[in-house]
């Protein structure tokens, strides 16, 4: 076994401390990654106070990582020592029902095994994120990260922008389309990001006035305050596509009445209380309510050689591992631009 130092929950009220624990020993096909980085998504907070139910401690989070290969198994053919490579949302799958064969892994109907509060698909043993410094994960489950770009900014990627870049780009957002970004946070500042590159043109809604330039400045060409009910009466039937980026609780009848006829509105946000839809906000001009939850393997490579190619990351903040805490809080707050990242360097 291999022994990796970690901040870890030990319960959801007490808060997250140093905790030592083992890796598996790198099999034929593994990889071993020294972490370099590790994002805080608000997944992370969710899973390690158990607001979503069925937390796992002790529980080390983390799904936004990055690093340098220390070592590969016998029989890995893509990847080589000194190497940066990436970790996402998952490390294993079934990989023989119709979503794994399609390259969708993340809807893998067995379940995929989770980075962090999950289990490896003999679903007995448990899964460790990212807030440690190193992880052994199938090479079929890793990914190349460019030297191209500031790796402590890739880190997020892992996450908040592939969970963006999939529906944008599973629905063909493009040159033409008038598209609109609920929220910017952690996830709406990617959305921001890559609907402006993609070339649609991006109106940022959000209840904070004060993200207006922030907005501008990372390619909206709009931005509408939700709490003016005249600006939002002037959006109305106005919208292609929208995406959703919110987790706190919110109307989204309200939004479903700036889509345009047949429009389509996705929701990768999590808000912890079941969100009321009204058959009216879809059935009287075909409107589309859907979902989206991060991209496979196969995807997940492709926005990351697109970010590289086109110079995209994270706005980030970096911080020291004993902060986590003082994070979370901040993060609850929207106290962050936008996404808080971890110095492994500081465990």
């Amino acid at each position: 076994m291999i022994a990796v130092k970690g901040y870890a929950a030990q319960n959801p009220t007490t808060p997250l401390a140093p905790f030592n624990f083992n890796r598996r020993e790198v099999g034929l096909n593994d990889v071993q990654i020294e972490i370099h980085y590790c994002g805080v998504c608000h997944s992370d907070l969710h899973q390690v106070r158990d607001e979503w139910g069925g937390s796992i401690y002790p529980m080390v989070p983390g799904h936004e990582i990055v690093g340098r290969i220390t070592k590969v198994g016998a029989n890995v053919k893509n990847f080589k020592v000194g190497e940066l490579a990436g970790i996402g949302c998952f490390v294993d799958s079934c990989r023989t029902c119709p979503s794994c064969q399609a390259g969708n892994e993340q809807y893998c109907d067995v379940g995929m095994a989770g980075t962090y509060n999950g289990y490896e698909m003999d679903k007995k043993t448990p899964t460790y994120g990212g807030y440690s410094n190193s992880i052994v994960v199938d090479e079929n489950y890793t990914l190349h990260v460019s030297d191209k770009l500031p790796l402590k900014a890739v880190a997020p990627l892992l996450c908040a922008g592939i969970t963006t870049y999939s529906p944008l780009r599973h629905w063909k957002v493009g040159k033409g389309q008038k598209v609109a970004i609920v929220g910017l946070g952690g996830l709406g500042h990617m959305g921001v990001k890559f609907a402006a590159s993609f070339g649609a043109e991006v109106t940022v809604l959000s209840h904070s006035a004060s993200k207006e330039a922030d907005a501008k400045r990372l390619g909206a060409n709009n931005f509408v305050n939700t709490k003016d009910e005249k600006a939002v009466t002037k959006v109305r039937n106005h919208f292609d596509f929208i995406l959703d980026t919110v987790s706190a609780q919110h109307d989204v009848n309200m939004y479903l009445g700036m889509l345009k006829t047949q429009g389509t509105m996705v929701m990768v946000g999590v808000p912890p209380e079941a969100v009321p839809v009204h058959a009216f906000s879809l059935i009287p001009k075909r409107k589309t309510l859907a979902g989206s939850m991060i991209g496979g393997i196969r995807e997940t490579q492709e926005m990351l050689d697109y970010c590289a190619a086109n110079n995209i990351v994270s706005d980030i903040e970096i911080i020291h591992i004993k902060d986590i805490e003082q994070a979370y809080v901040r993060m609850v707050k929207g106290d962050v631009r936008y996404r808080f990242v971890i110095d492994m360097a500081t465990l």
